[in-house]
């Protein structure tokens, strides 16, 4: 029924996806949000000066529903696409990656190491069906590709420092999507195109929130939901701030793991499976620099002294004024013991690190260091992954529940986010 009040939970790309297809449909959304700002992993703070986001972002040429949005808002005009460089620190030393070319010289592999590298990388770009891809474990399936050779030197660090103890459980689906949405970045062999927002991703997020706003859409920041009250199997309402609040339709964004608790009553075949759901957490160190460490976007690292396998300089995408951001994620495990160390600590490693990639680097190229934590930052899709998840209508009437894990085998991202939320709001509307 148009002009319906319907709960939204989480203010996350996804969740203004379905706030905003719901209000360009002329329904009422009331977003509930626990942060004090919209945005979830996209939301941005300020840093010395700088506006910019938590978590590292960025656009791929591919991302349609970020794209249709921009236009939709007069907002096309504020994306801009730059050439960028990719680089792999070796052996000790800086070289470059990304293309043929630098797939030849690059010291560290074999010839037929790299022709193997190349193929695997070339057919992934180029393949559309998954599905063939859906139930094969992602390790064994890169391994017979490339061979054991390219596989230790390319890949096993990134499995190693992103999934720990998961990563010989992930989807080959899932690993494949991420490397051809980057490999559908490039508009020749030898050029890589991404895409940035001026003023970041809150130039996109408020505008969306403004359409909504001034639709009659609300958002509830500091708010989080407690419960979501259901009675004879039909939702009643939700309570937040100690306030019970009435609504026939409820639409969940949050992370899985959470909706066992604000969910108490569902069946418990369904408790059990949001609570199989395993997700990995990031520390992301964001570092502001008087120069640069490299001079390529993306840097993939295979140095056993560096627990990461790879770090981003914002700002050879994206210009800001004369200063350099350097991202670098931690990802693990919330459970595993490291994503309790301190921030200083995580800060101490990283400079180390730096100075290590780029010895120029002194102690006086520091400017500032921030520190962020997100415990949901990625879901483990398993071999199989879509059949562990129930559908996001729930066999509660008006109840619907989703998150970044429902893009399976698309990677999370802003673009990834904002069209499953529009589609979810279509479906809760039809």
């Amino acid at each position: 029924m148009k002009g319906e009040r319907i709960a939204v939970i989480g203010a996350g790309p996804m969740g203004l996806g379905v706030a905003y297809q719901l209000a360009s449909m002329g329904y009422v959304p009331v977003v509930f949000e626990s942060d004090d700002r919209i945005g979830g992993m996209t939301a941005t703070f300020d840093f010395g000066g700088l506006d910019i986001e938590r978590y590292y972002h960025f656009h791929c040429i591919s991302d349609s529903a970020f794209l249709d949005v921009l236009q939709e808002l007069g907002l096309q005009e504020r994306v801009h696409w730059v050439e960028t460089k990719m680089g792999y620190f070796h052996q000790g030393k800086l070289q470059p990656w990304g293309n043929p070319v630098a797939l030849l010289m690059f010291s560290g592999l074999g010839p037929v190491a790299k022709f193997r590298y190349g193929l695997h990388a070339f057919l992934s770009t180029r393949r559309n069906d998954w599905k063939a891809l859906d139930r094969l474990e992602a390790t064994g399936w890169i391994r017979r590709w490339v061979g054991d050779e390219a596989f230790e030197v390319l890949w096993s660090k990134l499995f190693k420092y992103k999934f720990y103890e998961y990563a010989n459980s992930l989807s080959a689906a899932w690993i494949w999507s991420r490397i051809r949405r980057i490999g559908r970045s490039r508009y020749d062999l030898f050029h890589e195109k991404l895409g940035y927002l001026e003023g970041g991703s809150a130039t996109l997020l408020e505008s969306m929130r403004a359409f909504i706003e001034k639709e009659g859409g609300e958002f509830l920041l500091g708010m989080p939901v407690e419960r979501i009250e259901i009675t004879d199997g039909a939702v009643r309402g939700v309570l937040a701030g100690g306030e019970f609040m009435p609504f026939s339709k409820v639409i969940s964004t949050v992370p899985l793991p959470c909706i066992p608790a604000m969910i108490p009553g569902l069946p418990e075949e369904l408790m059990q499976m949001f609570l199989s759901v395993k997700n990995i957490a990031v520390v992301c160190v964001i570092v502001k620099l008087r120069k640069p460490v490299t001079e390529n976007f993306w840097l993939n690292v295979n140095d056993p002294a560096m627990d990461i396998p790879g770090l981003i300089e914002y700002t050879n995408l994206r210009p800001m004024g004369g200063v350099h951001i350097v991202y670098v994620p931690f990802y693990m495990p919330g459970e595993n013991p490291k994503y309790s160390d301190d921030d200083h600590a995580y800060a101490e490693r990283v400079t180390s690190y730096l100075k290590t990639i780029n010895p120029s680097l002194c102690d006086t190229d520091f400017v500032m260091t921030r520190v962020h934590r997100y415990r949901y930052a990625q879901p483990v899709c398993g071999p199989g992954y879509l059949d562990t998840l129930p559908t996001a209508g729930l066999p509660v009437k008006g109840l619907w529940v989703a998150d970044t894990s429902y893009y399976y085998p698309e990677d999370r991202g802003i673009s990834e986010g904002i069209g499953f939320g529009r589609k979810l709001a279509k479906e809760v509307t039809a």
